[in-house]
């Protein structure tokens, strides 16, 4: 269904009670150059005093305290994780690096209210030829979204944070008797794709993760 970019959909999926899958159409909205193709490996990235902070990008962002890094299960094969952790299972399914995986609980804990996260990912554009700017790396997922029960509450927009412009694209889901509210951002940075996809029981808790986040310099 996702054709080239079909790793994309697996891995821009985070949890609550169920995999949660975020998608946007693509559009002719455009904020990043052409880059080449090659990637130039890039800093993984490390949390200190619950900050992630990544040199490469130029990117830092505040994990709220009390949370659960999930970060290195996310990347580890799956046959050492748990059987029951189906997000962490699926987002590992992609071939990409997973930089920062925080959840408010453990994705298999149970919960009344939504399991807020915050997931950041990279790519390397060279698995997917003709991407040349943003956009393009939500396209395919626009089905993936429909299929999972959520809605986009408008197109793709620039949003500019600190030194870099991004695209954004947000979302909405009925879980019962709550909401799901998601928000993904994407840039093309040093020859990757860089997701950040954040969820919360809340568009309030959603914008102050948002605005957790900070660049500085060109991150190029």
């Amino acid at each position: 269904m996702c054709s080239s970019l079909n790793r994309v959909g697996c891995l821009l999926v985070l949890a609550s009670a169920s995999a949660v899958v975020a998608a946007q159409s693509q559009s002719s909205l455009s904020t990043s150059k052409h880059i080449k193709q090659s990637a130039i490996p890039i800093d993984s990235g490390a949390v200190t005093n619950s900050v992630y902070r990544n040199k490469s990008l130029g990117l830092s962002c505040k994990v709220p305290q009390g949370w659960v890094l999930r970060t290195e299960e996310m990347n580890a094969p799956d046959s050492d994780k748990p059987a029951d952790s189906s997000a962490e299972n699926a987002a590992s399914s992609a071939a990409a690096s997973v930089l920062l995986a925080a959840f408010s609980r453990p994705p298999a804990a149970k919960g009344e209210d939504v399991n807020s996260s915050i997931l950041i990912a990279a790519e390397s554009v060279s698995a997917y030829p003709g991407l040349k700017d943003a956009v393009q790396y939500f396209g395919p997922l626009t089905e993936v979204a429909k299929a999972q029960g959520f809605t986009a509450d408008a197109e793709p927009y620039e949003i500019a944070i600190g030194t870099r412009a991004l695209v954004r694209a947000d979302f909405h889901k009925d879980v019962g008797s709550r909401v799901m509210w998601q928000s993904t951002l994407a840039m093309l940075s040093h020859g990757y794709a860089v997701s950040i996809t954040l969820i919360g029981g809340t568009e309030d808790e959603v914008e102050n993760l948002i605005e957790s986040l900070s660049f500085t310099g060109s991150g190029k």
